[in-house]
């Protein structure tokens, strides 16, 4: 029995030892190391290249990667691409969708709810007014983004850089501008807003 109590009380402060000696003092303050480093690329490796298909354009939608907006690229059919409420539902469309492997591969995703949709505006409405079916403000700020910046400059909004949307009530739709700084800090698209004449 001598034998070994002395074999566990050996063994016990060779292991308590080890345990001093890795220099790291243990705290009861929470350290904050900041986040995992990311991964992410943000860039897609380009593909084969060959013309679109007949009855399709090439077009560029909003996607989310580190936090940011960057422009994606995708090969869309669209009957008529210069009929702005069209061209908001194909878009649309394309934002909802789960982005393809290589773009997951490179840190893309999208915030956009899959249940959104898009018309056109409601008698009374300002010109170019796009009715979605959740009021703007009410969606996750990077999807409003994604949505703002990948209609802005199209026909969708009438080639301007402001898009102006509605909600499914009677409130009166609102501009949202996309810019640089929408782009780099898209959770700030709300403030950048005003009501639309």
């Amino acid at each position: 029995m001598r034998g070994t109590s002395a074999t566990r009380t050996a063994v016990l402060a060779a292991g308590l030892t080890l345990l001093a000696g890795c220099g790291i003092r243990g705290t009861a303050v929470p350290v904050d190391a900041g986040s995992a480093p990311s991964r992410a690329t943000c860039t897609t490796r380009p593909g084969p290249q060959s013309a679109p298909p007949p009855g399709s354009v090439t077009l560029s939608v909003q996607l989310v990667c580190t936090s940011q907006l960057l422009p994606v690229t995708r090969v869309v059919a669209v009957q008529e691409a210069d009929d702005a409420v069209a061209l908001a539902r194909v878009l649309l469309d394309e934002l909802r969708r789960q982005p393809a492997p290589v773009e997951d591969e490179a840190g893309f995703s999208t915030d956009v709810p899959q249940r959104l949709t898009v018309a056109g505006p409601r008698k009374g409405d300002p010109a170019g007014t796009l009715r979605l079916n959740t009021a703007p403000d009410d969606l996750p700020p990077l999807g409003l983004a994604q949505v703002v910046c990948t209609y802005a400059g199209t026909p969708a909004a009438g080639g301007s850089s402001t898009v102006v949307l509605g909600g499914p009530s009677d409130d009166k739709p609102r501009g949202y501008t996309c810019t640089e700084e929408t782009r780099t800090h898209p959770e700030a698209v709300q403030s950048s807003s005003a009501p639309a004449s």
